[in-house]
């Protein structure tokens, strides 16, 4: 009975020591927090496509008569590549330059109804090169509504043919690269890292275009003719809605080493 007891005391002041002891080691601190992921930035580059609709307008005239104005619409697709830089919390600054064919094109004829001559002028654009200069302002993390404008270029031509009753005819060609301006704006969504889509409208003007064309005895809405050379001027406006797709890279939050 003695002994039970010595050993039962023994067992008691074992247990005290022990949770003592655990009472006296340093707790195990709790997991950190994993770090939030850094904000998304529109400081970058990118490049990618866009498709959408071009709507043009074309006005052709000579200098002692006018051909007319005519409307139309056409396909456009291409690609695009620039940078961005953010700064100053929201605002986004940036440069792009955007290359589409086109499919834009019309034809317009005129007859004279005394005379029965006619001309017909084909107007159409292949291509334009846009390169703009962009503002915006980020009024969430991942939505840019911006403005841009700058240089256009673009392949432009129109087709003159002067016909007559007896099957006489003349065609000249004006085919060149124009040089316009162009001004337009948008709206940017940053749907993944790396990759954003935007839509966006844009007006262009390519300019006027003048040359001379000879008739060569044609008589042409007579009294007046062209075989001394008539001015020929031709003017093409258009403008495009866009959608598109950009990947982009390099772009670093501040504060953040991704």
């Amino acid at each position: 009975m003695r002994k039970s007891s010595m050993l039962l005391a023994a067992a008691t002041i074992g247990l005290a020591a022990t949770q003592a002891l655990a009472a006296d080691l340093p707790r195990k601190a709790p997991p950190a927090a994993p770090p939030l992921p850094p904000p998304p930035t529109w400081t970058g580059c990118y490049i990618g496509a866009n498709v959408g609709g071009i709507f043009g307008r074309g006005d052709a005239h000579f200098d002692t008569f006018e051909i007319g104005s005519n409307e139309r619409s056409g396909f456009t697709g291409g690609g695009q590549i620039g940078c961005d830089y953010q700064f100053a919390g929201g605002w986004v600054i940036g440069i792009r330059n955007m290359f589409n064919g086109t499919s834009l094109s019309r034809d317009t004829t005129f007859i004279d109804p005394i005379t029965l001559n006619s001309v017909s002028v084909d107007r159409s654009v292949d291509w334009f090169d846009a390169l703009t200069g962009r503002i915006g302002y980020a009024f969430a993390p991942n939505w840019l509504l911006y403005g841009q404008g700058g240089v256009v270029w673009a392949k432009a031509s129109a087709d003159v043919t002067f016909s007559d009753p007896l099957g006489n005819f003349l065609s000249a060609s004006i085919d060149k690269t124009r040089t316009g301006w162009t001004a337009g704006g948008g709206v940017e969504w940053m749907f993944a890292r790396g990759w954003s889509a935007f839509l966006e409208g844009n007006f262009y003007d390519f300019g006027d275009q003048d040359r001379t064309l000879f008739s060569n005895n044609l008589r042409f809405f007579s009294p007046q003719h062209c075989d001394f050379g008539c001015s020929f001027n031709t003017r093409v406006t258009a403008a495009t809605v866009l959608v598109g797709v950009n990947w982009r890279w390099g772009g670093k939050a501040p504060g953040y080493g991704y």
